[in-house]
């Protein structure tokens, strides 16, 4: 009798770990996030942005983008010169990550302009960047040039290319919200 308790005592044990497994193995359901342009774009901004401390859902921001996809950044080296860097979004997720976690990061979407053919767009999204939500003036201001491709299921993220704004380098009247 007491071995039989233990058999199924041990099977059930069994049963809920190996449920608990399942449960874990299942990938969330981002399809939504992708399902028009305007969720793809909301849903990059969304998932790089949180309080200091917050975890990011790295899972999401790698389901934006299409395989092969690129991040770039451009900008001025510490010797003026421009320059490029080529990432993938498992690079920039190394890269950048953990800062944005420790410092705390909100970008912010104030401008868009949208150029589409076909199944493919070219976003201009100006944005602002903020340490936390309540802060009331921006430390950073960009334009993400933001190119998609619809297969005819879904928006995939093909390449972000972006540059900050500068003093020498002004974002211009007609990529800002229009007063």
């Amino acid at each position: 009798m007491k071995k039989t308790i233990a058999i199924i005592l041990l099977c059930m044990v069994t049963l809920s770990v190996t449920s608990q497994e399942k449960e874990k193995e299942q990938p969330k359901d981002y399809s939504e996030n992708v399902k028009t342009l305007d969720n793809t774009i909301k849903s990059l901004y969304a998932v790089i942005s949180g309080e200091r401390g917050a975890p990011r859902d790295w899972e999401l921001f790698k389901f934006l983008f299409k395989p092969g996809a690129k991040l770039i950044p451009s900008g001025k080296n510490k010797d003026g010169e421009l320059k490029v860097r080529y990432m993938s979004p498992d690079d920039y997720v190394k890269s950048s990550g953990k800062w944005l976690v420790e410092n705390g990061f909100f970008e912010k979407e104030i401008h868009r302009e949208v150029d589409t053919f076909g199944n493919i767009a070219q976003v201009f999204s100006t944005y602002e960047a903020f340490y936390s939500r309540d802060d009331k003036k921006p430390f950073m201001r960009g334009i993400n040039s933001i190119q998609l491709l619809n297969d005819g299921k879904r928006w995939w993220v093909i390449n972000i290319y972006w540059t900050q704004e500068t003093n020498e380098n002004r974002i211009p009247e007609y990529y800002l919200p229009k007063k």
